[in-house]
């Protein structure tokens, strides 16, 4: 019997569940880039990287590719990167949302007399 296909979503977004794996996915929307590069732009360590590529490759949204020494590695499909635009479009509502609120919070707030 196959997993219902709200725990394969489940399992989705724990794999999008790490700051680290979204900027590499967010970089890899860019373009394909090597590890040295994705070493450059996310600033963590080679072994923690790696570590977060694997939970990528595992999930299937990114594939890497051998060229000499060094490896490179690209999105498996447009969906992702289309998948990490709606995020930013959901946060971006939500977010201002709270700015609304908060104007709203600021403007309702009564001056303390000064003395």
């Amino acid at each position: 019997m196959s997993a219902p296909l709200y725990r394969l979503k489940a399992e989705l977004f724990k794999t999008l569940g790490h700051p680290v794996r979204i900027r590499v996915l967010e970089l890899l929307c860019e373009r394909e880039h090597g590890v040295a590069e994705l070493l450059r732009d996310t600033g963590v360590e080679p072994a923690y990287l790696s570590q977060q590529l694997a939970v990528l490759r595992r999930a299937n949204m990114v594939v890497a590719r051998r060229e000499g020494t060094a490896v490179h590695y690209a999105l498996t499909s447009p969906q992702v990167a289309e998948l990490l635009t709606v995020a930013r479009s959901i946060l971006s509502g939500v977010l201002a949302g709270q700015a609304d609120l908060l104007a709203d919070l600021r403007a309702a707030t009564p001056r303390t007399p000064t003395r």
